[in-house]
């Protein structure tokens, strides 16, 4: 459900010519309603682009003249517009990103790729929420706080939830679905390897394939029928017979 006004104003910031070519030609062509009003290709001249022409739509690219897209961000208040990253494969930089629930493109831009990257940024808009995922962006590039935050967008909305607070996530196919102390359960149309991925390093292991278990959260190891983790709030959760002996390495440290 589209949540803002049809005709949309983009700004296109890449130090690399033909790459904003390339953004300006595939949003022509396949969106129509939305008018480039302008470029950049550093942060300074992308600061003052923002501040000129206000507007909804930003393909922001990381590695620019003068410094980066984050250093962008920092100086740019409020955030009353769409960001989509487009960069080289960057592993720091997008695992960043995907904390915080922002779209992005990796170069070579593939065209499915980016329509829909901004078919998504388009549909779940939230103008109140996007001063809190840059927030949560930012404090991953600059490190800050022992507490991680993750950004979860569902179609309806988006949760800033501390690790945490996670007890574990469960799989149904391309669904994942958050369980949290508080009770609330989230569900999030990506797979649960690609939350696997971003959470192995804060302690989050997949003990049997259906789910994401937050190592904090563990109660007790039950032995019995195969093994299974029972959580803080008494929930099961089975052991795959492979990845026991994982597990218990993972518990011994």
């Amino acid at each position: 459900m589209l949540k803002i006004q049809s005709n949309l104003k983009a700004v296109i910031i890449d130090d690399q010519e033909d790459i904003r070519s390339i953004n300006r030609t595939l949003l022509s062509q396949n969106f129509p309603d939305i008018e480039v009003v302008g470029e950049a290709d550093g942060v300074e001249s992308g600061i003052e682009l923002l501040t000129e022409t206000q507007p909804d739509l930003v393909l922001l690219d990381i590695e620019i003249k003068g410094g980066t897209g984050f250093n962008i961000l920092q100086k740019i208040r409020p955030y009353n517009f769409m960001v989509i990253f487009i960069t080289a494969f960057d592993e720091f930089a997008i695992k960043a990103i995907k904390f915080s629930a922002i779209d992005y493109i990796l170069k070579p831009i593939n065209e499915t790729e980016f329509c829909a990257a901004v078919e998504s940024a388009i549909n779940t808009y939230e103008r109140n929420k996007v001063a809190m995922q840059v927030q949560n962006l930012l404090d991953h590039v600059e490190d800050k706080g022992k507490n991680r935050k993750i950004v979860l967008r569902t179609m309806e909305s988006i949760f800033l939830v501390d690790l945490h607070d996670i007890l574990y996530c469960e799989s149904d196919n391309s669904y994942t679905t958050f369980y949290l102390c508080n009770g609330k359960a989230i569900l999030i149309s990506k797979g649960i390897k690609e939350y696997e991925q971003m959470l192995s390093q804060y302690r989050f292991f997949r003990p049997h394939q259906r789910y994401l278990v937050n190592l904090h959260q563990i109660e007790r190891i039950d032995k019995v029928d195969g093994g299974a983790i029972i959580l803080k709030n008494g929930v099961s959760v089975p052991i795959s017979h492979r990845r026991k002996q994982a597990l218990m390495d993972i518990l011994k440290e």
